[in-house]
């Protein structure tokens, strides 16, 4: 094992799978990557309803929780983050969208820069491989993955059949809508899956494991990357440790951060990148005065609404023995049924005012319940008695930021999370009208028809305040934190420029969703995908391949 590389990868999730296989793949260079979770080839990372038993299991998640909120009555909420290879794309529901256009032209204009759609849009078609329903992949789990491909799977044909019920809401109420669903922009219908097989198809599993046999990839798992080390404003490597074992591995050309949008700031702070006075306090000599890192916080907030129904749904098949039996052997022998899909089956994105210019809410209608428990358990195996489901919603673009602050120079001791929902206006106002959209669809025949009680909650006649409050009371993040390194003009504005490098800092950039100049409309994991290939494009052309 060699201490000398040309690059080193910290954190081999999303994005750090994907370096490790762009950077190594012509075979010029040596690249280290360094994961402090172990290998993801469990049952319950590749099955794709396992994560409802890896949302808490601290082998495979770092359980983070946040600081109390007092938009949320001081609540404090829990944010699972992947520990493990994959990352969160190993843990997380599966759910696969870019957002929309107007996001990456937000992210242009940020940095004046080509970081808009269209060129976003070029590098997703490189790496997607759609999968329609029925495909011969699907009827035969026996067929080759494909190397440097992300299956992206409309699992339609296999969702449960509530899916027509919720189509037919949408259809009356004239919202945009498809029977074969959207990955991108506008629209509402089967939510597209990371899955191939019938098993989860993480970034490990799409960029890393086919790159894993190449001589010159080391991949360290059970490693923690502890420091940067960084002499005359030039990262040249970093700490590990592991297994009890500190080590220093050098950086011939650079170190890359993808910790992800809670470690990568963790571990820019404790290398001394970051606010001076904090890292003072704590015994951190300062590097590079850096008052944005750890910044800028966002993430989706959301909040579930529940109902009861006459028709069967996944808890009728998930809630009872024999249901979880014939699933379960429907699994083993086809890789098909309940125990290969996400529970998120029938949603998108929409406008909760159709005046709007841009596309505000997106909307998730899951054919199960299951009420929260007052531990962090989500037993998808144990829903509700009743047949019952979800519809529920987050606003798209929030403008509300908290911080990730680190509280020692240990670090094994988790950061702070500031979460500071709900902070401005824009983000309160926003409520009311998405609320009241679920009351419209709850309200349309084709699901007052599928109802065997009145809801709890009657959102068409609850007032602003009540939904308010009531928000406030129960609303949950979405697990999507980005903009914690977020990429900008200057180190006045930002961490790393439009190329990703650190500013003040030669041969160190940071590669993860930490770098979003704003948050995405839609699930995460698709655009951390695409800046991780971008980020790898700009590595190679630094570094002339």
């Amino acid at each position: 094992m060699p201490i000398e590389f040309d690059f080193i990868i910290a954190g081999a999730g999303s994005a750090g799978c994907v370096l490790a296989d762009k950077l190594s793949a012509s075979g010029e260079y040596s690249v280290a990557l360094v994961e402090t979770g172990s290998s993801d080839k469990k049952f319950w990372i590749q099955t794709p309803i396992g994560y409802g038993i890896t949302y808490t299991d601290p082998k495979v998640n770092w359980c983070f929780t946040a600081a109390p909120d007092s938009a949320l009555k001081n609540r404090s909420l829990y944010w699972p983050r992947g520990k493990v290879l994959g990352g969160s794309s190993s843990i997380n529901a599966l759910v696969y969208h870019r957002g929309q256009m107007q996001d990456y032209d937000d992210w242009a204009l940020a940095t004046n820069t080509s970081w808009n759609y269209k060129n976003a849009e070029k590098i997703y078609e490189s790496f997607e491989e759609r999968l329609e329903p029925n495909s011969v992949v699907q009827s035969n789990h026996n067929i080759p993955e494909p190397v440097n491909k992300l299956s992206v799977f409309n699992a339609s044909a296999d969702y449960h059949n509530l899916k027509h019920d919720f189509q037919d809401a949408f259809s009356e109420l004239n919202l945009t809508s498809s029977s074969q669903g959207f990955f991108a922009g506008e629209g509402l219908g089967p939510y597209w899956l990371t899955t191939r097989n019938g098993k989860r198809c993480s970034s490990a599993s799409a960029f890393l494991h086919p790159a894993a046999s190449r001589p010159n990839l080391y991949i360290l798992t059970e490693t923690s990357a502890t420091k940067i080390n960084i002499r005359n404003k030039r990262a040249v490597g970093i700490e590990v440790t592991g297994k009890n074992k500190k080590r220093t591995l050098k950086a011939r050309r650079e170190v890359i951060v993808a910790a992800g949008a809670v470690n990568s700031p963790q571990l820019l702070q404790l290398s001394g990148i970051g606010g001076s006075h904090h890292l003072n306090t704590l015994g951190i000599k300062p590097i590079v005065e850096h008052p944005h890192v750890g910044q800028h916080l966002q993430d989706h907030l959301g909040i579930n609404y529940f109902f009861k129904s006459k028709k069967p749904t996944l808890n009728n098949t998930l809630g009872s023995w024999p249901g979880r039996l014939r699933s379960g052997i429907q699994y083993i022998a086809r890789r098909r049924g309940p125990l290969s899909l996400s529970v998120n089956q029938v949603g998108g994105l929409v406008r909760a005012d159709p005046q709007t210019a841009h596309v505000d809410t997106q909307l998730y209608c899951n054919p199960v319940s299951y009420q929260p428990a007052d531990t962090n358990a989500r037993k998808l195996t144990q829903p509700d008695s009743y047949p019952g489901f979800i519809m529920g919603f987050n606003p798209c673009r929030p403008t509300s930021e908290g911080a990730i602050t680190i509280r020692s120079n240990n670090p094994n001791d988790a950061p702070e999370i500031r979460t500071n929902y709900l902070s401005t206006g824009h983000d309160l106002n926003a409520i009311v009208g998405m609320a009241k959209l679920i009351g419209k669809i709850q309200d349309t025949q084709a699901i007052q028809n599928i109802l065997s009680e009145a809801p709890d909650m009657d959102l068409t006649n609850l007032g602003e305040d009540q939904i308010i409050e009531d928000f406030r009371s129960r609303a949950s993040t979405v697990y999507h934190p980005c903009g914690t390194c977020r990429m900008g003009t200057s180190i006045k504005n930002s961490v790393v420029n439009p190329e990703l490098k650190v500013h003040g800092v030669n041969g160190l950039r940071v590669i993860d969703a930490s770098v979003f100049p704003n948050i995405t409309s839609a699930n995460t994991n698709a655009p951390t995908i695409m800046v991780a290939h971008q980020g790898a494009r700009f590595i190679l052309s630094d570094h002339g391949s």
